[in-house]
C-alpha cells in the first residue's frame, strides 16, 4: 500500500470527525451542547469505539443539498463498551445539517439496530435533529418508519435507551417513546410532536419551547421522560449506570454485582419506621434504602406519579427492580397515572429477567369523576395485567395498609407472588376500619347519642380482630409475618431460592393488555 493512499485515507477519517466545520462545533457549544462525537467519549469506555459508515453520504443533491455532502452525514454510529459490555450507539450530529434525518442517516441507525438484535446487545441513541429533512420527502419519512419498525422488533429482547441530548420534534419522538427509558437534559432538550408555532395557530396559546416540551414537564407531568440529569455529562453518565442493572439481552441474566454489605443485616431502624398512627406517612424511600446493597436506590420517573416509587438497586449482589407505594404522597393511592407507571416498569423488569420486589402501603384507588372519567379502571387494570403476566421472581413484603381490590394488583399471593411476607404492623382488608364499621353498623351509629366515639371504638375493635396479617397467614396467602428488620436477609434468601424459577404463559401470539 502506498503512503498516498494511506494519507488519503487518514484525510477522509478527519474529514469524517469533523462534522458540519468549526464554524458550527462552535455554535453547538455556545448553546451548551457537546458535539456528536464528544458525547460519544462521555458515555462509552475510553478509546472503545469502533465507528460504522464513516464515509456515507446522502444522495439527494436537489434543493442546494449538494453543497452539504459530508462524510458520514448526520449521523455517528458504531459501538463500543460500557464497563467492558458491549453496546451500540447512535448519536446525532446536529452541526450537520441540524442533524436531519435522511434516508441514509436512517439506514445506519437500522444497521447498528439490526447488527445489536443479531449478538444480542443493548442500544443507546443520542438524539439532537431538526426532524425530518425536507429536501428528502417521502425518504425521510420512509426512514423514520423503518426505525420505528426496528425498535417495536427490538422491545424486549434487547434493552433500548434513548438520551435526548436537543430538540426532538414531529415523528422523531415516535422512537425514544417506542424503547425502554428515555432521559433528557434540564434545559437543553425537548420533545414534541407539534412546536410553538403550530401550537399557537391551532389553539392560540402562547408556549416556549421549554414550557411545552422540556424536560421538567416531561419528567413531572406527560412521563415521557424517565431521567433528567443536570447536564449532558451528568445525563450520559445516568445512562451508563442504568445499563449497569440490565441484562445484556432477554436470553441473560441481569450482571450480578458482589457486594460487601451483609446479605443477613438486620436493620433495627425499620422496627420503629411505621408511626403508631395508621393514617400519618412515612416515606418508603427509607425503608427501601435501609433493605438493598449499600443503600443505594436507582430511582426511575422520582418526579412524575411519585405516590409510586420504582426504580432498581441490587440485593446480596442481584439486580432488581422495585416497585413501592409511597405514603407520604396522597397516601400512596393508586390512581391513573401510578399505575400506568408501575405497569411499565414492571412490564420492562420482567421483559429482561429481573426480579421484582413489591412494598406494600396502599389505601386502594383514588376515588373521584375525574379518575373514573379518564380510565382508572384501565389503567388499573394494567397493573393487574402485568403482575399476572410477569413470570420473574416476585417477592412482596406488606409493610402497612392493603385493601381492597389494590390488595389483589399489588403482587399479591393471588397474582403468582413467590414469597409474600407482611409486617406485624399489616393490615390487609377489604377496607379500612373507620369505612368498614361505617357499613356494617350503620343503624347502630345512626341510633348513637354519641356516633363518633362509638364509630372509633368499632374501628378499634375491627382493627385488631380483621385489619392484620394474621388472617390472610391463617389461609395461606401471606407466607410469613416477620419483624421489619428481617426484611432484608428474608429477600435475599427469597432470591437465592427462587433464582432458578420456571414460570410460563400459555401459548399465544401476545396477550391483549388494556390500553
Amino acid at each position: 500500500m502506498t503512503d498516498r493512499k494511506i494519507e488519503l485515507l487518514r484525510s477522509m477519517r478527519e474529514q469524517s470527525r469533523q462534522g458540519g466545520g468549526e464554524e458550527r462545533i462552535k455554535r453547538q457549544h455556545e448553546t451548551g451542547r457537546a458535539t456528536a462525537r464528544e458525547r460519544l467519549d462521555i458515555l462509552l469506555d475510553p478509546g472503545s469505539f469502533r465507528e460504522l459508515d464513516a464515509f456515507v453520504k446522502h444522495r439527494v443533491d436537489d434543493f442546494g443539498m449538494d453543497k452539504q455532502r459530508l462524510l458520514g452525514d448526520s449521523v455517528v454510529t458504531g459501538w463500543g463498551t460500557i464497563n467492558g459490555r458491549l453496546v451500540y450507539v447512535y448519536s446525532q450530529d446536529f452541526t450537520v445539517v441540524g442533524g436531519t434525518l435522511s434516508e441514509v442517516h436512517a439506514q445506519k441507525i437500522i444497521k447498528v439496530m439490526e447488527a445489536a438484535m443479531k449478538v444480542g446487545a443493548p442500544v443507546i441513541g443520542l438524539n439532537d435533529s431538526g426532524g425530518a429533512r425536507i429536501q428528502e420527502g417521502v425518504l425521510s419519512l420512509g426512514g423514520y418508519a423503518d426505525i420505528f419498525l426496528r425498535n417495536t422488533l427490538a422491545s424486549g429482547v434487547i434493552p433500548q435507551i434513548s438520551v435526548i441530548m436537543g430538540p426532538c420534534a414531529g415523528g422523531a419522538v415516535y422512537s425514544p417513546a417506542l424503547t425502554d427509558f428515555t432521559l433528557m437534559v434540564k434545559d437543553t432538550s425537548y420533545m414534541f410532536i407539534t412546536g410553538p408555532d403550530v401550537v399557537k395557530a391551532v389553539t392560540h396559546e402562547d408556549v416556549s419551547f421549554e414550557d411545552l416540551g422540556g424536560a421538567s414537564v416531561h419528567s413531572t407531568k406527560s412521563g415521557v421522560c424517565h431521567l433528567v440529569g443536570d447536564n449532558e455529562t451528568q445525563t450520559l453518565l445516568l445512562a451508563r449506570e442504568l445499563l449497569g442493572y440490565m441484562p445484556q439481552n432477554n436470553m441473560e441474566d441481569p450482571p450480578y454485582l458482589p457486594s460487601k454489605d451483609d446479605p443477613l443485616r438486620a436493620e433495627a431502624d425499620l422496627d420503629t419506621i411505621i408511626p403508631d398512627n395508621p393514617n400519618k406517612p412515612y416515606d418508603m424511600k427509607e425503608v427501601i434504602r435501609r433493605v438493598v446493597d449499600e443503600g443505594i436506590f436507582y430511582e426511575i420517573q422520582p418526579e412524575f406519579a411519585a405516590n409510586i416509587v420504582v426504580g432498581f438497586a441490587r440485593l446480596g449482589g442481584h439486580s432488581v427492580g422495585i416497585v413501592g407505594n409511597q405514603p407520604a404522597v396522597l397516601a400512596g393511592v393508586l390512581d391513573i397515572k401510578a399505575s400506568e407507571k408501575a405497569a411499565r416498569f414492571v412490564r420492562t423488569c420482567d421483559c429482561f429477567n429481573i426480579p421484582i420486589i413489591t412494598f406494600v402501603d396502599v389505601p386502594g384507588y383514588m376515588p373521584g369523576t375525574d379518575q373514573e372519567h379518564n380510565g382508572i379502571i384501565t389503567s388499573g387494570a394494567k397493573l393487574l395485567f402485568a403482575y399476572c403476566e410477569a413470570t420473574v421472581p416476585k417477592l412482596t413484603v406488606t409493610t402497612r395498609k392493603s385493601y381492597g381490590g389494590a390488595y389483589c394488583v399489588m403482587s399479591s399471593k393471588h397474582l403468582r407472588g413467590d414469597l409474600n411476607l407482611a409486617w406485624p404492623t399489616a393490615e390487609i382488608a377489604v377496607m379500612g376500619p373507620e369505612g368498614a364499621v361505617e357499613i356494617i353498623y350503620r343503624r347502630d351509629l345512626k341510633a348513637s347519642d354519641d356516633p363518633l366515639a362509638l364509630k372509633t371504638k368499632l374501628a378499634a375493635d375491627y382493627r385488631e380482630r380483621l385489619a392484620n396479617p394474621y388472617i390472610a397467614a391463617e389461609r395461606g396467602f401471606v407466607d410469613d409475618v416477620i419483624e421489619p428488620r428481617e426484611t432484608r436477609a428474608r429477600l435475599i434468601n427469597g432470591l437465592e431460592v427462587f433464582q432458578n424459577k420456571r414460570d410460563t404463559n400459555p401459548p399465544k401470539k401476545h396477550g391483549n393488555i388494556p390500553l
